[in-house]
């Protein structure tokens, strides 16, 4: 597979999640909506270098969110303001099983044997270890996040 050494997150970007190489660092798997690739960067470096490019950092995007979502868990964090992109982990950004996921090409949410069905706006789909109510409750204060921040910018 092929191995960037960078990588911006754009409206075709779906998921991503953490992997180790052969000498143990960790890296990227990116999945858009027509291609799957390696970075050589860790998932939450790759958020904050799309940040950076539009000026601010990824730790004044957390806060953000901490700020207006209030008391939870795993907070989403909006990526990109000008293409409304917003991702949200799976479970503590800092696990390096953390999958970061793009809301907007999030189609359809089903149970499966106890875990998440998801299927995409290209039509692909994927399995992931989390109860349908879990993921369905982020994938909604991803959204949630998405509104509040398009409401206060156009006020």
């Amino acid at each position: 597979m092929f191995m960037r050494s960078q990588y911006t997150i754009n409206k075709d970007f779906k998921y991503m999640k953490g992997y180790r190489d052969r000498h143990g660092k960790l890296c990227t798997l990116v999945k858009e909506t027509e291609k799957t690739f390696m970075v050589d960067k860790s998932p939450l470096e790759i958020i904050d270098d799309s940040i950076v490019r539009i000026g601010y950092n990824l730790k004044g995007a957390m806060e953000t969110s901490k700020r207006l979502l209030g008391n939870i868990y795993h907070h989403p964090v909006l990526v990109c303001p000008i293409q409304r992109i917003v991702l949200f982990p799976t479970q503590s950004a800092k696990h390096e099983e953390c999958i970061w996921f793009n809301p907007n090409h999030i189609k359809r949410t089903t149970s499966h044997k106890r875990q998440t069905f998801i299927t995409f706006s290209n039509g692909k789909t994927k399995i992931i270890r989390a109860k349908l109510c879990s993921f369905n409750s982020k994938l909604q204060i991803a959204e949630q996040l998405e509104n509040m921040t398009r409401e206060n910018r156009v006020s």
